[in-house]
């Protein structure tokens, strides 16, 4: 497999969890594209003032023109996703089930994690969950640079190893120390209402946390 250098950070959706994502990308010095479901035009003020640098662009602008899609739309609206438009590329999950929010919605009650029912959606996207289990104002207040001992980790996981890897290397250069998890079916280790969930773990607590829950 051809592994391509990653310089555009795609974002569908721009509430706070995606633009805090871009201003962490951007920070780092990477290029970003922000699609919604509005027009480019309708953003573009937004994004000026919340993601200063970020372009407002089209989705199928954004999935064409990015090495890495980041889902940060609400999650009953994953359905819009377009499978196609988004097959053979890297997609990071950061979207949540959450039922007050959401409503509830049959197929993420079943005890898998959120991301699995997405991957089972987007089935040839190289899907990994990340960012899910740290809130946007963590984001944006705690990135460190690398070897600081409080530097914050994020988990990942997803079935395609090559992916796991890239995306790892976004979340180092944006501030956070990244820990792999293994396959995806491992999200459940930090989906919502578990542990990990909302922790302020450095990479030690972290793989200490996701070990003693496979050994569980």
């Amino acid at each position: 497999m051809q592994i391509t250098e990653v310089k555009t950070i795609g974002i569908l959706g721009a509430g706070r969890v995606g633009t805090a994502i871009a201003r962490r990308a951007i920070a780092a010095g990477y290029a970003v594209k922000i699609a919604t479901s509005k027009s480019p035009a309708e953003i573009a003020l937004l994004l000026e003032i919340m993601v200063p640098g970020a372009v407002a662009a089209t989705a199928q602008d954004v999935i064409a023109e990015s090495d890495i899609v980041i889902l940060a739309l609400p999650l009953s609206k994953y359905r819009q996703l377009q499978p196609e438009l988004l097959a053979g590329k890297i997609v990071i999950d950061a979207m949540n089930y959450w039922a007050p929010t959401d409503g509830t919605l049959a197929e993420f009650e079943t005890g898998t994690s959120s991301s699995e029912v997405i991957q089972k959606f987007l089935s040839q996207s190289r899907l990994v969950r990340s960012f899910n289990h740290m809130g946007y104002h963590e984001i944006d207040e705690e990135a460190r640079p690398s070897g600081d001992p409080q530097r914050r980790a994020l988990a990942i996981a997803g079935n395609d190893a090559e992916a796991r890897r890239q995306v790892a290397g976004f979340i180092d250069r944006i501030g956070f120390d990244p820990v792999d998890a293994g396959l995806l079916i491992e999200s459940r280790m930090f989906d919502t209402g578990t542990p990990v969930f909302g922790a302020p773990f450095t990479r030690a607590d972290m793989l200490e946390a996701l070990t003693l829950k496979q050994a569980s």
